[in-house]
């Protein structure tokens, strides 16, 4: 069996992929990235792709670094979302590679949003994010019909508990 099937996208030009990496580890990262990752001309990537995720990036691709970490510096969410039109203008294929899922906690959704206000044609790739990674490679269900019926991700940064209607301030106490 061919690892990439025919059934796979072309990436087309002045197109801008969002795609998600997974959590850090090469095996989870889906057959869509991957097949994005050998196409793109340019990859606009972040702190948290992983280095064997990188290495299968093609030769001749053109490396940016967009990554955020907190107290380093790091380029504002808006400058790289103007990269990413700009690029794309170029008629270049760009890949914009993003740690676990891009509409998990990734800012996918403002990029998505800006590329759309410009008219850039793009496409999302879902990733394994890491609250669903992490717990599956402990051994931890999230669900199980005997113990837990739902899950939540709630953004630690600028949470604010009081402004959330009164049932979800409820989730993270228990019984």
């Amino acid at each position: 069996m061919d690892l990439l099937p025919n059934e796979l996208p072309d990436f087309k030009p002045g197109w801008v992929w969002l795609a998600g990496a997974g959590p850090g580890d090469v095996g989870l990262l889906t057959l869509h990235a991957l097949n994005a990752l050998r196409q793109a001309d340019v990859l606009v990537y972040d702190a948290l792709v992983g280095e064997k995720i990188m290495e299968l990036v093609s030769a001749d691709c053109e490396l940016e670094y967009a990554g955020k970490r907190g107290g380093k510096p790091s380029p504002k969410q808006k400058d790289i979302s103007l990269r990413l039109v700009e690029l794309a203008e170029q008629g270049k294929k760009v890949l914009r590679l993003k740690g676990g899922d891009p509409f998990i906690f990734g800012r996918g959704g403002e990029e998505a949003f800006h590329l759309f206000k410009a008219g850039i044609p793009f496409r999302i790739i879902p990733g394994v994010t890491a609250g669903i990674g992490g717990p599956a490679y402990a051994g931890i269900p999230l669900t199980h019909r005997d113990f837990n019926s739902a899950v939540t991700f709630i953004a630690g940064r600028g949470f604010q508990l009081a402004k959330l209607p009164k049932r979800a301030q409820n989730l993270g106490k228990s019984n």
